[in-house]
């Protein structure tokens, strides 16, 4: 330990006056090139428009690479190549062959598991944290996971007819970069897909590495692509006329307007959407440890997940002490570097998310709501927010009804059961819920009659390949993970 020597981001006063040093990741293992082309056919091509934008580091505000800009013509060459390549090769291939491609895969991730958590840190602004111990390692489970299904479709599906669907157009997030392109990837080489993928624009690079361990692991020419671009080229996937299946995750007006396209095609659809997710604290539960929790599943992220716990309701006989631990328990959070080993909270994936943020903290002062934040110094550089409460929110608050996607939590009082349940259930998501009692018939109660998705018991945040994930309502249909998750990827006839 060293004091006060972290003098370029600058942390907080712990009651001894003392301060962690830095302890940055080091990038020496990484090689970015300074250019990246598609992924189309097995090969890496420059775009048709000889267009490319630039991707930048939102802690340092620098640009990391150039990234191609997908068209509608490339969109066009990489559904062609992926419809050759099913018809050919991989629907042709054992469903044992087509395994062993898949655990290559995640063998070559685990291999490169620390270039892909520091990429990914310097393309979203996520802690090194985060994606070295929960991003990276969940990916290549899923490529495990789903390389094990792969020959196992008659006992997953029994006594039930089974086919692969074609080719799948997939747009993920900038959230979770990488996890996103292994939720979606693997359940569909899986069940013995093509792919034609596009990854965020703010986020491709992970992708684009992703890409490169594909090519490097022999998988047959046309079974994956990726298609770096806009939403115009999210667009041109969906609407093309010989694309099977397509998965999204991202925003619900996006997604409505997905839904709208593909009605009427035939296509199979998936839409992971957004969230407003409730953590209720009954009186009886593990204070500290529900505090911890609350912290988890809304500001260690930065708030950057779709299940986010943003909205809290706690029992109105501990609402006083849960409200001062979290006020003492964000005056501890590191906010800086996300490379930095110490960070709690790295940097906001964008300048564009980081003024909706700002944005929202404006409406929620101009509603009257009373508003706590971190005392801590943010870095001068770099799109940083600090950790933020909002208390006495009424229910029809926008602040406690849209999504932020933010370090901001609402926090709201509640006496009985049946009162927090009308509560939680009160908005137009329903990814996911936290609850945080020491009853487990309170629990199974609970489950019950809470909309949403994921419900989780005295913790919050846990992902599983085994488990399925997905929302009700404005928060999409279908899972991603697990069985459910595979069967999104095939046509099951009875």
């Amino acid at each position: 330990m060293a004091k006060n020597k972290h003098k370029e981001t600058p942390a907080f006063d712990f009651s001894g006056g003392w301060d962690y040093s830095p302890s940055p990741e080091s990038t020496s293992h990484v090689q970015l090139k300074k250019r990246y082309d598609l992924y189309i056919d097995g090969k890496f091509v420059a775009p048709t428009s000889g267009k490319y934008f630039e991707t930048t580091n939102p802690a340092t505000e620098k640009v990391i690479a150039e990234v191609a800009y997908g068209s509608e013509a490339d969109v066009d060459k990489a559904v062609k190549a992926a419809r050759k390549a099913y018809e050919t090769v991989w629907s042709k291939l054992s469903a044992k062959e087509r395994g062993k491609y898949i655990y290559r895969i995640a063998r070559m991730m685990q291999e490169k598991a620390r270039e892909l958590a520091v990429v990914e840190t310097l393309d979203a602004g996520k802690t090194i944290r985060e994606s070295r111990d929960v991003d990276v390692p969940l990916a290549c489970n899923h490529f495990f996971y789903y390389a094990g299904w792969a020959d196992k479709l008659d006992y997953a599906f029994p006594n039930r007819k089974m086919t692969s669907l074609g080719v799948a157009g997939q747009i993920i997030p900038w959230n979770f970069p990488l996890l996103m392109a292994a939720w979606k990837i693997a359940p569909a080489l899986a069940a013995g897909n093509t792919v034609v993928l596009k990854p965020a624009e703010t986020t491709p690079l992970t992708a684009m590495l992703l890409a490169e361990i594909i090519h490097e692991s022999g998988l047959p020419a046309g079974v994956v692509n990726i298609v770096t671009g806009y939403g115009d080229t999210g667009a041109a996937i969906v609407n093309h006329p010989d694309v099977n299946k397509i998965a999204f995750t991202g925003s619900t007006n996006v997604g409505k307007l997905i839904q709208k396209a593909v009605a009427g095609t035939g296509k199979k659809l998936t839409l992971e959407l957004g969230g407003k997710s409730a953590n209720i604290i009954f009186d009886d539960a593990p204070i500290d440890q529900a505090v911890e929790g609350i912290v988890n599943g809304i500001f260690f992220n930065q708030g950057h997940v779709c299940c986010a716990g943003s909205r809290l309701f706690v029992q109105e006989s501990v609402a006083d002490q849960v409200i001062q631990k979290l006020k003492d328990r964000l005056e501890t959070l590191y906010v800086g570097d996300p490379l930095d080993k110490n960070t709690d909270i790295g940097a906001i994936n964008s300048k564009n998310q980081l003024t909706t943020i700002r944005k929202y903290i404006e409406i929620g002062k101009q509603e009257g709501a009373t508003i706590f934040e971190s005392s801590c110094a943010l870095p001068k550089k770099g799109y940083f927010c600090k950790p933020t409460l909002f208390i006495d929110v009424a229910q029809s608050s926008r602040i406690a009804q849209e999504e932020i996607f933010g370090p901001v939590l609402t926090i709201q009082t509640f006496r009985t059961i049946d009162e927090v349940i009308q509560k939680a259930n009160n908005t137009p998501y329903g990814l996911a819920a936290g609850v945080w009692t020491d009853k487990g018939s309170r629990i199974f109660n609970l489950t019950t009659k809470l909309r949403a998705g994921v419900v989780w018991a005295n913790t919050y945040n846990k992902f599983d390949p085994t488990s399925p994930f997905g929302g009700y309502k404005e928060s999409g249909f279908g899972r991603e993970g697990g069985l459910h998750g595979l069967g999104a990827y095939l046509k099951v006839d009875n």
